[in-house]
C-alpha cells in the first residue's frame, strides 16, 4: 500500500530509517530515469566517501566536579556533615570513551552522455549530516561548488525537515522541504520548488543538453513504491510523532492517520 500522506512521508524522515530510505529512493529514481533517457543518457550511481567526526564531543578525563578532602579539625566544627562524591584512587584508572570519526557512505546520481561519458547531471538527495555542521556538511558543499563551476546541470533535492538548509539566495518564502534546478546555463539564477508537509510533491523536468527532451520526475510514485516494498507501513511507529514535526502538524497528522484504519495510531 502506498505511503498515506499527499506528499512526504515524515515518518520516513527518522535519523534510524532514513539511511534505508535514501538508499532505495536513490535506486528508485534510477530506475525510473533510466528507459527515459536511453540510448543518448545514461543514470550512474556514485559515492562518495568522507570520515565524520562526532560534533558532540566529550571531554576525556576532565570530572565535572572537583572535592577536596577538608581538614579533620573543619570536619569537626562543621555543624551539618556534607555529602561528598569519592573520587577514585589515581593509580587506579577510569573507563572513559572517546569519540570516533565514523565512515559515511553517501550515494548520488550522475546523468551521463553515452558517447563521450561527461556528466551532463548532478542528482543530489541530502543526508542529515549535509545539514549540520562537520565534515558531511562540508564534503557536500565542496561537491556542490565543484557541481556549480562546471558545465554539468545540479539538481538537489531537501527532503529533510530537521536541520539547516543549503545556502540559497532570494528565497522569498521559506518551506521545510526544497527542490533546486540549477542549469549551467541560467547561473546564478535557479529553479526552485518548495513545499511543505500537506503538500504534494513537485513533479519537475531533468535538465539534459539543450534541445534534448527532458523526462518528467514524479517523487511521489517513487516514494509510494518504496513503501510498499519495504513495508513500511507494518514497520513505522505511528504512536510517536515523526521528527522536527510542530504540534499543530501533528493534529494534522493525525487526522491523516485517522482516516487510513490500517496506520492509524492505537491512541
Amino acid at each position: 500500500m502506498p505511503s498515506p500522506f499527499p506528499g512526504m512521508d515524515p515518518y520516513l524522515e527518522a535519523p534510524t530509517l532514513w539511511p534505508e530510505v535514501h538508499s532505495r529512493l536513490i535506486v528508485g529514481i534510477a530506475d525510473a530515469l533510466g528507459p527515459a533517457l536511453l540510448p543518448d543518457y545514461y543514470v550512474a550511481i556514485e559515492q562518495r566517501t568522507y570520515l565524520n567526526t562526532p560534533t558532540d564531543s566529550l571531554l576525556v578525563g576532565i570530572p565535572d566536579v572537583s572535592v577536596v578532602a577538608q581538614p579533620e579539625r573543619d570536619r569537626a566544627s562543621s555543624p551539618v556533615p556534607a555529602r561528598v562524591a569519592t573520587l577514585p584512587h589515581p593509580d587506579v584508572p577510569q573507563t572513559v570513551t572517546i569519540p570516533l570519526a565514523e565512515e559515511v557512505r553517501e550515494r548520488y546520481l550522475e546523468i551521463r552522455e553515452t558517447t563521450t561519458g561527461a556528466v551532463i547531471t548532478a542528482l543530489e538527495l541530502l543526508s542529515p549530516t549535509n545539514k549540520r555542521p562537520g565534515e558531511g556538511r562540508d564534503a557536500y558543499l565542496r561537491k556542490r561548488q565543484q557541481v556549480l563551476s562546471s558545465a554539468s546541470h545540479l539538481v538537489e533535492i531537501d527532503l529533510l525537515r530537521a536541520g539547516a538548509a543549503l545556502p540559497i539566495e532570494n528565497v522569498s518564502q521559506a518551506t521545510h522541504y526544497r527542490i533546486l534546478i540549477s542549469r549551467c546555463e541560467s547561473r546564478p539564477q535557479a529553479q526552485l520548488y518548495g513545499f511543505d508537509l500537506p503538500d504534494p510533491i513537485p513533479a519537475f523536468a531533468l535538465p539534459l543538453k539543450g534541445g534534448d527532451d527532458e523526462p518528467t520526475l514524479e517523487l511521489k510514485p517513487i516514494l509510494d513504491t518504496l513503501y510498499d516494498r519495504a513495508g513500511y507501513a507494518l514497520r513505522l511507529d505511528w504512536d510517536t510523532p515523526p521528527p522536527s514535526t510542530t504540534p499543530e502538524e501533528q493534529t494534522w497528522i493525525r487526522h491523516i492517520l485517522a482516516a487510513t484504519p490500517d496506520n492509524s495510531p492505537s491512541s
